[in-house]
């Protein structure tokens, strides 16, 4: 039976250059990372796609609110379920091509897919995710009085409206996805982190939030018993120290040792950290082992020539 690995893709992989932003743009970079996940599948894996998509949310964002004139705005599940499909649909049809180049006999298809949350999660109480556009002062205060947005002021930037982002809890779509895998489907699923919803009185309901999407793929290869968990991102390899001189890679660690690194701060929380604690949940869980690479690097860290492989 083929091995099947669950691989996180990151959002802003899908934007190279800020300079180039287009649906096009975006489409070549998909394209790429494709090519090399094209290569994972004719080695005899079965591969889980999960994605990123803040960049695009906030280019939806922001067209919503150009728009606002005209047409009503749309609720953020809503913008995470738009993404996901548009991104899915273009890995969809990247890994489709790469696949009937080199003669592969797999189909791709994409599962939009439904994160339960808990209503009482804490990260409700203290949103802190920043999403859309920066405002004015004035803005902040009239959409916090008006629209009942919580805001921030970033960094000295601006103003933003900031989102809860609460722990995933359950895929609720995890069985179609693993129907799929075992039909012989390449899946494309929890795009963004997911779509959160909350149980209320038996009945789903969707919530302006955002969920990791790290955390989210780690939920999803404990679900499916996938063998291998893959965060594709910016680096090659995982770093103690990293951007100091005395920076260094890790090659293998254990599950021991990256809770160690991690307690030690050498992981911040706006990259690396969840990175490694989504790794860290996975492997509590009985998951097998995770790499950490960027996408031109996957086949030769799946030879245990490159990136960050993590045991229990």
């Amino acid at each position: 039976m083929n091995k099947t690995a669950v691989i996180a893709v990151g959002g802003n992989s899908l934007i190279k250059d800020s300079k180039k932003i287009a649906m096009a743009d975006q489409l070549e970079a998909v394209k790429e990372t494709c090519f090399f996940v094209a290569k994972m599948v004719e080695k005899g894996w079965n591969v889980v796609i999960t994605h990123g998509n803040g960049p695009q949310v906030g280019f939806l964002l922001r067209r919503i609110e150009i728009a606002a004139t005209e047409l009503p705005t749309i609720p953020l599940d809503i913008i995470v379920a738009d993404t996901q499909g548009a991104i899915g649909y273009m890995i969809q049809q990247s890994l489709n091509n790469e696949f009937k180049k080199r003669r592969i006999d797999r189909k791709v298809a994409t599962v939009v897919s439904q994160i339960l949350v808990d209503a009482d999660d804490p990260a409700f109480k203290k949103p802190s995710k920043p999403i859309g556009s920066f405002m004015s002062y004035e803005e902040a205060m009239k959409k916090q009085s008006e629209d009942g947005w919580n805001v921030i002021e970033d960094s000295g930037r601006g103003w933003r409206r900031v989102v809860a982002s609460p722990m995933p809890q359950e895929i609720i779509e995890k069985n179609a996805i693993k129907t799929l895998i075992d039909t012989g489907y390449i899946v494309v699923a929890a795009g963004g982190g997911g779509i959160p919803v909350v149980e209320n009185n038996s009945n789903y309901i969707g919530v302006a939030a955002v969920i990791d999407k790290d955390y989210a793929s780690s939920l999803l290869a404990t679900s499916i018993g996938a063998d291998l968990f893959m965060i594709s991102t910016a680096v090659e390899k995982v770093y103690l120290n990293f951007g100091n001189e005395n920076q260094k890679s890790l090659d293998v660690i254990t599950l021991a040792e990256a809770r160690k690194y991690a307690a030690e701060g050498h992981f911040a929380a706006g990259s690396m950290g969840p990175k490694i604690n989504a790794v860290i949940k996975y492997l509590e869980a009985g998951g097998k082992e995770a790499l950490i690479t960027c996408p031109d690097k996957i086949e030769d860290a799946l030879d245990g020539k490159n990136g960050t492989r993590i045991i229990p």
